[in-house]
């Protein structure tokens, strides 16, 4: 009997034996997932110093103490959370500035909290109420003023009357001068010692920054400490400089029948070598001078300071020919300060003789050495007086130039003026004359009239910034000289 045998199944012959099959290759093991918590840390530190690298850049980028105690309030609050505060400038070595800067705080609300005692709070002046720079936590939290027991009546008075409900304030202490073997400070010169002040921010409600916060304005803090440190030395160099500057020219200008002074001028922050001069001389003159030394800083300072007194001296004894004047100063500049040139201006200002039954005359003669021709401005005329092309004082080997004279009618007044000035104005020098020149026409009547008036019109006129611009270096020197 046969064997039956499986019926075929699409062309498959059951009968024949299944073909056998290697294993299929094993999976490589899935790696483990990264670590969530570390990666967020990671972004955390990246985040935080590319916030800190961008703050303290533009901390960086301020060129004055005020700008630069504005934007520390600004970026601290954006570290902290808060939307106000101030900061109190008071180095402690006792030199200054002392000055305090508010951000969404205006000056009666900075003086109301002045009013806080002293030492019982962060915020008055801040100064006695934190730690010293070497304790663990140089910083004051008040996070809850409402329910802070021992806190100072009159300082939750004052919070209550701002509307703050917290404060965190932290010092301002730039690190120590660097020293050499011996122990003296090199780098920085009279750097401020010591604490410079402290800054508070002012929560609307009661809170206090994490601590991640409170590290990272520590960080930026110190930073601006030590960039606030050399804002202040830079601005004790400019005062002393512009002090210095203000002391060698005159106190106050003389009194001359029938002429009336007044004068505008402006150091620039590096102390420049520009001076003026108006002087009572023998028989009813006048003698008025203007000019500047080449080069700034205290050395310019100095040299002009002996420039202005050798001119005096020899106004005095020859001061009816200015061209001797000038040749005698060109001397002295070449003897005393070789590697120095200077521009000067000097005019004689005598009253005529009348004829009688009539009103006197004046006759002015005038001189320049490479300094701006000055002005002559009046009801009928306003027009520049040419000082000739004579160059610098110190420039050639033998200095000469030529005299003018002019006589100016009643109600006339000249204008002399320095070369930063026409600097101010950022234009090309054609066109700084030509904008004096529109300044002075345009004048109305009326401040034609008052000297101080001309001169406040004309400086409005071509400086529209006015002479407070921090960004310009030149000085500004503008001198009237009204001849009733």
């Amino acid at each position: 009997m046969s064997v039956p045998h499986p019926p075929k199944v699409a062309g498959i012959d059951p009968s024949l034996p299944s073909p056998s099959h290697t294993a299929d290759p094993a999976a490589p093991a899935p790696l483990p997932p990264p670590n969530a918590v570390v990666l967020d840390r990671l972004a955390g530190w990246v985040s935080d110093l590319t916030t800190l690298h961008e703050l303290t850049e533009r901390l960086t980028r301020t060129r004055s103490l005020d700008s630069a105690l504005h934007e520390l309030l600004r970026a601290g609050a954006a570290l902290v959370g808060a939307r106000r505060g101030l900061v109190t400038l008071e180095p402690a070595d006792g030199l200054g500035p002392v000055t305090t800067v508010g951000l969404g705080l205006g000056r009666a609300d900075l003086g109301y909290i002045e009013t806080i005692p002293r030492g019982t709070a962060s915020a008055a002046h801040l100064l006695d109420g934190l730690p010293e720079a070497h304790a663990p936590r140089p910083e004051v939290v008040h996070p809850d003023l409402a329910r802070e027991a021992g806190l100072d009546p009159r300082h939750r008075e004052v919070a209550t009357r701002l509307g703050y409900a917290a404060s965190y304030a932290v010092p301002l202490d730039p690190l120590g001068e660097p020293t050499d073997e011996g122990g003296a400070p090199v780098g920085r010169l009279a750097a401020p010692a010591g604490r410079l002040g402290a800054a508070v921010w002012l929560y609307d409600e009661p809170t206090e920054p994490f601590e991640r916060q409170r590290h990272l304005l520590g960080l930026y803090c110190r930073h601006a400490a030590e960039h606030v440190a050399r804002l202040v030395e830079l601005t004790r160099a400019r005062d002393a400089a512009a002090t210095l500057h203000q002391e060698l020219l005159p106190a106050r200008l003389p009194r001359v029948p029938g002429v009336r002074l007044a004068v505008r001028h402006r150091t620039g922050p590096d102390g420049g070598g520009d001076w003026y001069d108006a002087l009572s001389l023998p028989e009813g003159a006048l003698g008025l001078a203007i000019g500047s030394v080449s080069g700034s800083g205290p050395g310019a300072v100095a040299a002009m300071g002996r420039l202005r007194a050798s001119l005096r001296a020899y106004a005095v004894m020859e001061g009816e020919d200015p061209v001797a004047v000038l040749s005698d100063l060109e001397m002295l500049l070449r003897l005393t300060e070789p590697a120095r040139t200077a521009t000067a201006l000097f005019a004689y200002c005598e009253p005529l003789e009348a004829p009688p039954g009539s009103a006197g005359g004046l006759r002015i003669v005038l001189a320049g050495a490479g300094h701006c021709p000055p002005l002559i401005v009046g009801e009928h005329r306003t027009e520049f007086v040419e000082t000739s092309l004579s160059a610098p004082l110190g420039m050639l080997s033998c200095w000469e130039a030529p005299s003018m004279e002019i006589e100016p009618a009643a109600g006339e007044t000249l204008l002399l003026y320095s070369d930063g000035l026409l600097h101010r104005t950022g234009d090309e020098m054609d066109r700084a004359f030509a904008r004096l020149h529109a300044a002075a026409a345009g004048a109305p009547r009326v401040v034609r009239q008052d000297p101080d008036a001309l001169v406040d019109h004309v400086l409005r006129t071509v400086l529209p910034d006015g002479l407070a611009a921090i960004d310009r270096t030149d000085d500004v020197i503008l001198l009237a000289a009204r001849f009733d």
